[in-house]
């Protein structure tokens, strides 16, 4: 039988866990293939550093403040706090986004692949 209340209460459980979870348009698997372009030089633990600094927590985390990396003078004083947006932005055209960085890494054009390996990054680069 048609219950109103307990329609709404199922509706409601739904949208919470859909706003919980990636988006569909997310690929947690394509991101991580994506992260091969980026793995020889970042690393996704904290102290293992390689030609870049690591990752991890860096959803958050203030551009070049990683104590252990010497970071380029304009990505420390770019003062760029990494969200999904700045991520977007910098993943697109790193040389563009903050000029006199370091990395050689010349971008990632396609909007889909970047959505997913951001998406892979905000879930592999949580501090463990």
């Amino acid at each position: 039988m048609y219950s109103p209340k307990l329609f709404a209460t199922i509706v409601g459980a739904l949208a919470a866990v859909l706003a919980a979870a990636p988006s569909s348009a997310q690929d947690l698997e394509k991101g991580r293939q994506s992260f091969h372009k980026c793995e020889a030089c970042h690393s996704l633990d904290v102290g293992k550093g390689k030609i870049g600094p690591h990752l991890s927590g860096v959803f958050g985390r203030v551009s070049g403040t990683i104590v252990e990396f010497s970071y380029s003078t304009a990505l420390k004083n770019a003062k760029i706090v990494w969200d999904e947006k700045t991520m977007d932005e910098y993943l697109t055209a790193p040389a563009k986004f903050v000029k006199g960085g370091k990395m050689a890494f010349p971008g990632l054009p396609n909007e889909k692949e970047r959505k997913d390996l951001i998406a892979f990054l905000k879930e592999a680069t949580k501090p463990k």
